[in-house]
């Protein structure tokens, strides 16, 4: 089996575990809302990425460690605003609004004139997920705005991380990325869904399946892209990353019901396309991050 085939089962594999981990994620917002469940996802990741690397051997400069909190900040938010999304909206249609972020980041930091072409084409994707009238199957508007501003972070995360990527190693950054995520969460889980965490079976229920989400949506398929990305250019690996609202849209269905209309099968269909398209034209090889 050559590397390159074995490079997209592993990226495969990641995608298919992180949605899982996010269809996951959603049936524990009953016990534990949206930002509770976060909070304990980026809190085990963190002790995981931690007990890994062991990052506390090393020692770091205060501006490194300032360049890691931004890092982690933006990743928290981001992971934070889209399970509140998530709690409103589909999960295909949550992510493919969510990849609106890291694709308007493309686009502005381009200055091909064909990119404007992908652009038209991701306006006509959001256009068409947008609930325009009050129709059966409207979309909340709420769960679309955090989608989009789960985008938002997205982009920072990918600026502040290649930023983190220059301070040292992938394995130590992310940790540290993990660690300032989790506690930026915590006072959001606390204040919003304290009450529901404190009166849930705790020990038997929360946490068994917040350490099941943290390995699947973070622990997981980061160490299966990070594996991938070895033998695979990064262009590549942009373009197949762009299925994943394909794989959360099927997930979604599969694990949780969730049926989409025509109209929104296009949208995500145009958001897709576009963000192929972008990658694909992209004169430079850039290097990706991991999304978690």
């Amino acid at each position: 089996m050559s590397k390159t085939f074995l490079s997209l089962i592993y990226i495969l594999i990641a995608m298919l575990s992180i949605q899982f981990g996010a269809s996951v994620a959603k049936k524990l917002f009953p016990l534990a809302g949206p930002a509770g469940t976060s909070m304990l996802r980026v809190n085990f990741a963190a002790l995981i990425l931690f007990l890994i690397w062991k990052p506390w051997k090393k020692s770091w400069t205060k501006k490194q460690i300032l360049t890691f909190f931004y890092y982690g900040a933006s990743l928290g938010l981001m992971n934070l605003t889209f399970y509140i999304a998530l709690e409103k909206i589909p999960l295909g249609i949550a992510v493919a609004l969510e990849f609106t972020g890291p694709l308007t980041l493309a686009l502005l930091s381009s200055k091909r004139w064909t990119d404007l072409l992908w652009a038209v084409l991701a306006a006509a994707g959001i256009w068409f997920i947008l609930p325009i009238a009050k129709t059966q199957g409207a979309l909340d508007p709420w769960g679309i705005f955090f989608a989009i501003l789960a985008g938002v972070f997205w982009a920072l995360y990918i600026i502040f991380g290649q930023a983190s990527g220059k301070e040292g190693h992938s394995g130590y950054a992310t940790s540290w990325g993990m660690l300032f995520a989790g506690l930026v969460i915590i006072p959001f889980g606390l204040v919003m869904n304290g009450r529901q965490i404190f009166v849930s079976s705790f020990a038997t229920e929360l946490l068994p399946i917040g350490l099941i989400i943290a390995v699947l949506s973070s622990a997981l398929p980061y160490s299966l892209e990070m594996m991938a990305m070895k033998n695979l250019p990064s262009k590549s690996f942009g373009i197949l990353m762009s299925m994943e609202p394909a794989v959360a849209s099927f997930m979604g269905f599969l694990f949780l019901r969730e049926k989409l209309s025509v109209v929104q099968t296009a949208g995500i269909a145009c958001i897709m396309l576009a963000s192929a398209g972008t990658t694909w034209s992209a004169r430079r090889e850039e290097k990706i991050q991991p999304v978690f």
